[in-house]
């Protein structure tokens, strides 16, 4: 393997502009040799050098590419996934991972017999608001949790402008899309619930396609409920956590998100780090004192998921989101659709 990681996107839309080629371009252990881009050809007038091709098959046919990020709409990643592992490359999935756990089942599958490595783009495990958390939970601050609570909300009344979003299909809607982070995150903190009671449902005019969910997972010993709303304008904590010592609250912040739409470039000085405002607070006991204090923020860095795919790729180590980790997320979603179709709680 090269030292250098020749590393092409699927399409160079808002998702490749904004999430992928600034930390591709900002890792030296990786080249941003190309991407695929169907009408508008704008790559290489934002990074000069960088390939255009016309087709997917040019893509794939190209031995220079070494991995491939399918950052195509949800229906697609599935096909595209695919098509790149055969085509003898590793593979980066926005998430979702695929419409489907069959599909995503095939993908694992698929990776493992092409001794290729497969990984999904779960960015928001690298924000500064859930680093945090994460940090507060493990270092024992609350005790033993036994309720938590997170939203991740936006107040866009008008429908997406992207056709494809706004159309019933195949992993379309926020349980798709914002809701893969929720899960995800769920997952990561209290590991695999026990069972689920979901509502999901469209609320702003016009909508065909789900805009609300609220998801309730069952553990033995906690209760877990994860909420999406896209008409919220006054904002609520993102992370409620609390536990038999304390409580933790903590706003949602996208400061890295803020950033790259604005066009900054990534490991600056500031880069990931939140203003003392966005701090959480928390309220606890230790040792027989009662604690009431903002706590500072960990730095948020999405190119930490890069630096993880380099040393996974390069030394054969797991990749820092795994496929299976994915896999889990989609079975949470269909065991929702399952619970808010027939109104009842489902069991895993």
């Amino acid at each position: 393997m090269a030292t250098v990681i020749n590393t092409a996107l699927c399409s160079f839309g808002m998702s490749g502009r904004v999430f992928h080629a600034p930390f591709i371009k900002a890792d030296h252990h990786f080249c941003l040799y190309g991407a695929w881009e169907r009408s508008k050809k704008l790559i290489s007038k934002t990074y000069v050098g960088v390939k255009s091709f016309d087709t997917y098959e040019a893509l794939l046919a190209d031995t220079s590419i070494d991995l491939v990020v399918v950052n195509t709409p949800n229906y697609t990643h599935f096909d595209f996934a695919k098509k790149a592992l055969l085509a003898g490359k590793h593979v980066i999935v926005e998430k979702p991972f695929t419409t489907t756990v069959k599909e995503g089942e095939e993908l694992i599958a698929l990776a493992k017999k092409q001794k290729k490595k497969i990984s999904v783009y779960q960015n928001r495990r690298y924000d500064s608001d859930y680093k945090t958390v994460k940090k507060i939970i493990e270092e024992g601050w609350l005790g033993k949790v036994v309720e938590a609570e997170i939203h991740y909300d936006r107040f866009k009344e008008q429908l997406s402008p992207k056709i494809h979003k706004e159309t019933p299909g195949p992993g379309t809607g926020a349980l798709y899309d914002l809701g893969s982070h929720l899960i995800d995150q769920a997952l990561q903190l209290f590991g695999k619930p026990e069972a689920i009671f979901a509502d999901i449902t469209n609320i702003r005019p016009y909508s065909l396609v789900d805009d609300y969910f609220e998801l309730l997972l069952y553990y033995s010993d906690k209760r877990v409920r994860l909420k999406c709303s896209y008409v919220v304008r006054e904002s609520v904590p993102g992370y409620v956590i609390h536990g038999t010592k304390g409580s933790f609250l903590k706003p949602k912040t996208d400061v890295q998100e803020i950033a790259l739409h604005m066009g900054e470039t990534p490991g600056g000085k500031g880069w990931g780090k939140e203003s003392l405002a966005e701090r959480g607070y928390v309220h606890t006991e230790k040792n027989g004192e009662i604690i009431k204090k903002k706590i500072n923020s960990l730095r948020g860095n999405y190119g930490d998921y890069y630096s993880g795919v380099y040393n996974a790729i390069t030394q054969n180590l797991e990749m820092p989101v795994t496929a299976e980790d994915a896999l889990e997320v989609i079975r949470i979603i269909e065991k929702a659709k399952e619970s808010s179709a027939e109104k009842k709680v489902v069991a895993f």
